[in-house]
């Protein structure tokens, strides 16, 4: 269903086209290398007003143009939303983050040690299943394959743990397991629960194949990603219509920029959780060392929280951000405290990692929000 939005208003208007040059920009100078058809950004402004600006078609080579109403697969966006449902079921009384598997999940007796924490922190040094043969394999023998929580995880169970931050989808695999024994419910009722009660009317969450309704308001989605050799096959490929079996509670939620915006904003600033639960949230490991550390700093500039990571930056401080991608989609938020703006970006494709530029994107929004006043230095009207 289409949602009727605000025109902008006269301030806003010259921002508007000044954001959406910026996306043109982008677009005809990284159509090429980063194989991308479609770009959507939301700007939440300090206050919570937002401008959603678009640049480029749905399909390569279509004639249909891009609007803020189309989805994208957000990625690995979706950790925070599981790492807060873990928060709940805490302030709740029904499970402990310091809690271990041998509690919840003794069937996996070789991670009897793990903690909850360890898995939503990125701790726990297990392997993540998406960089298995096996699990590849049977992705591209069936895209539509239902991939149950038991078959992913059993990707990696005989491998063994490394110490420090180790990034794996695995974890929250675990974790949703966690959630649904804890709660008694399923973690696709609990993550619906969460997105009806944060009022995100356009983002969606299936444990599986999505719905037409939802897939023709998607995007167009390529993987290009020549360096991961065992998906060679999928090179160029549309994976829109794929099962997203193969993420679910690692990055499962499809939604509207826009709507990202929203989450984000009160993820960072709203009522959505408590103060207790977002400090917890914002608890961070070094990406380093793996230990955990007050805050980023210069010398040691990435920590990860339970599904969000702060930056140190030369330019802005420290800000919060999480760049998810799929096999088609790359999906970036970044937070900047200091100036109480949220930027989101969505692009659809997978690409050689080293052509990937959604950040100077990114930077560029900045700079044009920055000569416009909608930074900490002249405030937004």
């Amino acid at each position: 269903m289409t949602v009727p939005q605000p025109a902008p208003s006269a301030t806003q208007a010259p921002l508007e086209a000044a954001l959406t040059s910026d996306l043109e920009s982008y677009l005809e100078r990284r159509e090429g290398p980063e194989r991308i058809s479609a770009i959507s950004a939301t700007v939440s402004l300090p206050g919570g007003s937002t401008i959603d600006v678009t640049a480029g078609t749905t399909f390569r080579n279509g004639r249909v143009a891009v609007t803020p109403r189309n989805l994208y697969q957000i990625a690995s966006n979706t950790k925070a939303f599981t790492g807060i449902l873990a928060l709940e079921l805490q302030s709740r009384g029904k499970l402990r983050l310091d809690q271990t598997l041998a509690t919840w999940l003794p069937q996996y007796p070789q991670w009897k040690d793990v903690t909850v924490r360890q898995l939503l922190q990125m701790t726990s040094g297990i392997a993540t299943y998406e960089a298995s043969s096996a699990w590849a394999r049977d992705l591209l023998a069936n895209p539509q394959r239902d991939f149950s929580p038991q078959r992913l995880i059993g990707y990696v169970t005989g491998i063994p743990r490394k110490p420090g931050f180790v990034y794996s989808n695995t974890n929250y695999i675990l974790a949703q397991l966690v959630l649904e024994k804890a709660s008694g419910q399923s973690y696709e009722t609990l993550v619906r629960s969460l997105i009806a009660r944060a009022h995100l009317r356009q983002a969606f969450y299936y444990p599986d194949l999505y719905p037409a309704t939802l897939l023709d308001r998607t995007v167009a989605g390529y993987f290009d990603d020549s360096t991961a050799t065992d998906l060679a096959p999928l090179l160029g490929e549309n994976v829109r219509d794929f099962s997203l079996s193969w993420a679910q509670a690692a990055g499962g939620i499809v939604a509207e920029p826009h709507a990202v915006a929203l989450w984000d904003r009160q993820m960072y600033r709203g009522n959505v959780i408590t103060p207790a639960e977002r400090a917890e949230l914002e608890r961070l490991v070094s990406f380093q060392s793996g230990k955990p550390i007050d805050r980023t700093t210069p010398q040691d500039p990435r920590g990860f929280g339970l599904g969000v990571a702060q930056f140190d930056t030369k330019n802005y401080g420290r800000i919060w951000f999480y760049e998810g991608e799929t096999l088609g989609y790359r999906l970036l938020h970044v937070y900047f405290p200091d100036d109480d703006l949220i930027v989101v970006i969505g692009l659809n494709s997978a690409p050689d990692p080293r052509e990937d530029r959604i950040f100077d994107l990114a930077d560029a929004l900045y700079e044009t929000l920055e000569s416009y006043g909608a930074t900490a230095r002249v405030r937004w009207p």
